[in-house]
């Protein structure tokens, strides 16, 4: 038995009218009456096309009232906007999509091919002498130019050229050039990030997910601004192969700042060289050398091996293991911790390490992030070199910073622990919410914190880092010089060093004080007669970290106090001096 079919009314109503039609037909057919026949026909047809243009009005009507698009934040794109816009966290815009033209002639419409070379040539200087020619000696239409301004195209079509035509496009626009251009990267034509925020964040920039069409990022252009003129002002003067700038926000995990050295312009990325491409601050892993010490030291002082009086004795070299280890500039004397960490003592640093043992020493390292590739948004993020066995060589090496190799921003992360009060927060590109602090993940213990925030002031006002002290900003840090290895010669190398200085201000002030995190990283700086010919971090690095906290310090709320310089007393509690010692 056949079971009925459903119908829906308007349906059924349709097909009634139009079999109501039909008989229609027949009737004035058998009448005789074709002007009826005829006239029937015509209403018909209007029918169908009034009722055609009666479904798409609805249908356009319901898209445009009741569709999803813009829904939760009330924008919606332009047409052929592919991308949302990036600003920084003040909302300058760094990244845009503009409309744009593409040039196209065809050779079939042109009266004289000699007067439109000459006109197109005149008027787009930049344009491809080859890519013309071709398109004027082809057969049909062709491809000349891309990317052109609505001012070009404004000139080119007031020459009047027949057989010159344009197509819009939307092209990416980073109109800061090179600022920020490691951080903020690029994307391809086809409006897909292949480097730094553009890559990271390439699913909201595109899934219209941003806020009134544009995602703020975490850098402040000030702050940015001062860190690369500095940053670029250091290579010059020494001439590194490369450099890396970073500031963050120890508490929230912002990038604040970033910069590498060689850079490029995004708006010409076809043009630069994979090595100005290159992220160093993310991309690059180096051996960090003596800012690892910093670690060290916290490791000491929270597993309670240590604690600001303890001795250590750098009189004579000392046998770890198959290392022979001396200090740079030798002491030769019994060192307090905080001594060690002044005078940058690789004996004294190796001897605490072996008493913190191999286990400990590995699980605080991966506590602290240094095991695995910074967390980060930014895909370019570098995967470390650790030891694969953590022996009693592995732990003299990398307890002053060699025999492991980091990103510059898993140096920064990690020392953000060190910092905040001991959690190990993310690194972010993203502007968070005002007062968002995010919660991190324990690391060492708050008191280790504080510690440490003494221990590093006390090295720039009486230690390896006195050039990069800025007057009243309470600065703290440690310098790095880690030799690299050179092929040429089966070991490190004196001539090839990695020389850097980590900063952190300022020191003063409760554990949930405002407080930033400064590094400023040289690979392979030069020495000149200004430094007398040394490259160490305290000569090349220090004092461009010292400039870059003078200049930022107004844009982060950061006050300058008249200081009662302290330093970390035998019984570890800061104890105050005269001013001006």
């Amino acid at each position: 038995m056949a079971h009925p079919t459903f119908e829906a009314p308007g349906w059924r109503w349709l097909k009634a009218k139009v079999w109501g039609l039909e008989h229609a037909f027949e009737r004035a057919k058998a009448a005789g009456k074709a002007e009826d026949d005829t006239r029937i026909r015509i209403f018909f047809v209007l029918a169908l096309f009034s009722a055609s243009f009666a479904v798409l009005a609805v249908g356009a009507t319901r898209a445009a009232l009741f569709s999803n698009a813009g829904h939760g934040n009330g924008y919606v794109g332009p047409i052929g906007a592919d991308r949302a816009d990036l600003t920084d966290r003040n909302g300058a815009m760094l990244a845009a999509d503009l409309l744009h033209y593409g040039l196209y002639v065809d050779p079939r419409e042109i009266w004289d091919a000699n007067e439109t070379r000459r006109a197109l040539a005149a008027a787009l200087p930049n344009v491809s002498r080859a890519r013309l020619e071709k398109a004027l000696k082809g057969e049909r239409r062709g491809f000349v130019a891309s990317g052109l301004t609505p001012e070009e195209r404004s000139r080119v079509n007031a020459l009047g050229l027949p057989g010159v035509s344009f197509e819009s496009e939307e092209r990416r626009v980073y109109p800061l050039g090179h600022t920020a251009a490691h951080l903020i990267g690029f994307a391809d034509t086809g409006g897909v990030g292949l480097a730094g925020a553009e890559r990271a964040l390439n699913d909201t920039l595109r899934g219209g997910k941003a806020a009134n069409g544009a995602v703020a990022l975490s850098i402040d252009l000030r702050v940015q601004a001062a860190l690369e003129d500095e940053l670029y002002k250091a290579a010059a003067e020494f001439q590194p192969r490369g450099a890396v700038g970073i500031v963050t926000d120890v508490h929230t995990g912002e990038i604040l700042g970033m910069a590498s050295y060689p850079t490029f312009d995004p708006n010409r990325v076809s043009v630069a060289s994979d090595d100005a491409k290159l992220n160093r601050a993310a991309a690059s892993i180096y051996e960090m050398g003596s800012t690892f010490k910093a670690f060290t030291v916290a490791i000491g002082l929270d597993t309670g091996v240590a604690n600001p009086s303890s001795t250590f004795d750098a009189r004579e070299p000392y046998q770890l293991g198959y290392r022979t280890i001396k200090d740079y500039h030798a002491a030769r004397k019994i060192l307090t911790l905080v001594e060690v960490f002044q005078h940058s003592s690789n004996i004294g640093t190796a001897k605490l390490a072996e008493s913190i043992g191999a286990d400990r020493l590995s699980h605080y390292f991966t506590a602290l992030g240094l095991t695995k590739p910074a967390k980060v948004e930014l895909m370019e993020s570098a995967r470390p070199l650790t030891p694969r066995k953590w022996d009693m060589d592995a732990v003299a090496s990398t307890s002053f910073g060699h025999g492991m190799n980091v990103s510059p921003l898993a140096l920064s992360s990690a020392m953000g622990a060190l910092l905040n009060g001991g959690n190990l927060v993310p690194l972010t590109i993203k502007k968070l919410e005002p007062n968002q602090r995010p919660q991190g993940v324990r690391a060492v213990s708050e008191q280790t914190s504080m510690q440490m925030l003494q221990i590093m002031r006390a090295n720039v006002i009486g230690g390896s880092g006195k050039s990069a002290n800025a007057p009243g900003l309470s600065v703290g840090g440690k310098t790095g010089t880690g030799e690299k290895y050179d092929p040429a010669i089966r070991g490190y190398s004196t001539k090839k060093q990695v020389s850097s200085f980590a900063a952190v201000f300022p020191t003063s002030g409760p554990v949930e004080a405002k407080r930033y995190f400064v590094l400023i990283l040289m690979d392979e700086p030069q020495g000149n007669a200004k430094t007398y010919g040394y490259s160490t971090g305290g000569w090349v690095a220090a004092p461009a970290a010292g400039r870059v906290i003078d200049r930022i310090a107004p844009f982060l709320g950061v006050e300058r106090q008249n200081e009662i310089i302290k330093v970390v007393g035998d019984d570890g509690v800061a104890q105050p001096l005269a001013d001006g010692h």
